[in-house]
């Protein structure tokens, strides 16, 4: 067994020193949100306890002030047993660790963004060529915590991460309660009846899903080829960035995702999806809003979305390659050309 107390501490260090470099990357209010998460997560405090705004100010301050002290660290190794792991090699880590039922991932996120987190193995499996690894509890982690990832040819699915998202989903839901795919979701699941149950049924059923999309990303990346996450590094942090990022979902999604969702045939695994279906996604796929509105008038007939998600196979690669030329035609400049386009990106 590696020295686990030495493993965390040197996980969680590198955690923060990603955490000080780049917390200042989100917007004020995505900020206080993911640190009223961390806080949380850390206190090991349970999702429906009420926080102190005292206790979580004087967190917040203090963590802001450590973070400070790590303005000129470097990464650490990952240390298991005689070796020292550089702490991007992720399958190597997990070569010696696996064995142990314990998974680590070191990557990069949104505005790249280093990531890492130590956890539990809950389940291993494989699926269409991929392996697919459930963590349960988490041990360390960073202020990002992305419900799952894909790494080479190994998808990381946070089960922790997607149940908490999903109660932050509901918690804001109730504040106004509108009329919308969520609340039609809230009540396929029988919330207002048993909300922990309520909560583990949609985790089961968001995790499929979620491994259908990481498929998705794994299958694509072949297309898109290396100068795609060139690409990302390039236009970071801006606007376009969230387009690319969107255009490759949409792409995964119609490839993979919608797919399997429909051969399901399972209405709530489509609430389930149109009920995440926001932001720069939904900007730009506004056809598959109009067919899903239609599929909700006379659920029995699927035709409208299944022609919209063959339609967007084509077009998704299509402006997935279209954002690649803009690339390589002016590489510092490409995120502006971007964001010029964007109209001409919709579906």
């Amino acid at each position: 067994m590696p020295d686990l107390q030495k493993l965390y501490d040197t996980v969680q260090q590198n955690c923060h020193i990603s955490d000080g470099l780049h917390a200042q990357d989100y917007g004020l209010c995505i900020y206080l949100l993911k640190m009223r998460e961390l806080y949380r997560w850390e206190k090991a405090l349970p999702l429906t306890a009420q926080l102190s705004k005292d206790d979580l100010g004087e967190w917040l301050s203090a963590r802001e002030h450590f973070w400070e002290n790590l303005v000129d660290k470097s990464f650490d190794c990952i240390p298991i047993d005689n070796e020292c792991y550089e702490p991007f090699d992720t399958s190597a880590i997990n070569r010696a660790l696996l064995p142990q039922a314990i998974v680590y991932a070191g990557g990069y996120g949104a505005f790249c963004k280093p990531s890492f987190f130590l956890g539990i193995l809950h389940k291993q499996a494989w699926r269409e060529g991929v392996e697919i690894l459930i963590v349960g509890h988490e041990m360390a982690r960073d202020l990002s915590a992305p419900p799952a990832m894909s790494l080479g040819t190994t998808i990381f699915i946070r089960r922790e991460s997607v149940r908490r998202t999903l109660w932050e989903r509901i918690e804001e839901w109730s504040w106004k309660k509108p009329e919308n795919h969520f609340a039609r979701l809230l009540e396929k699941y029988q919330v207002d009846q048993n909300m922990e149950t309520a909560l583990d049924r949609m985790t089961d059923d968001e995790i499929e899903t979620l491994i259908d999309h990481e498929i998705g990303e794994v299958q694509i990346r072949p297309l898109l080829g290396d100068n795609w996450e060139k690409m990302l590094v390039a236009i970071s942090g801006t606007q376009a960035e969230k387009i690319a990022r969107a255009v490759r979902d949409h792409l995964a999604d119609c490839l993979v995702t919608l797919p399997k969702l429909l051969e399901r045939g399972q209405p709530s695994a489509l609430l389930f999806y149109m009920a995440n279906f926001q932001g720069m996604r939904q900007v730009l796929f506004p056809v598959l809003q109009t067919a899903y509105q239609q599929w909700l008038a006379d659920q029995s007939h699927l035709e409208g979305i299944t022609e919209v998600v063959n339609k967007g196979k084509t077009h998704w690669l299509k402006t997935a390659e279209s954002l690649l030329a803009c690339y390589a035609a002016n590489p510092a400049d490409c995120a502006s050309l971007i964001n010029r386009q964007m109209e001409t990106f919709k579906c």
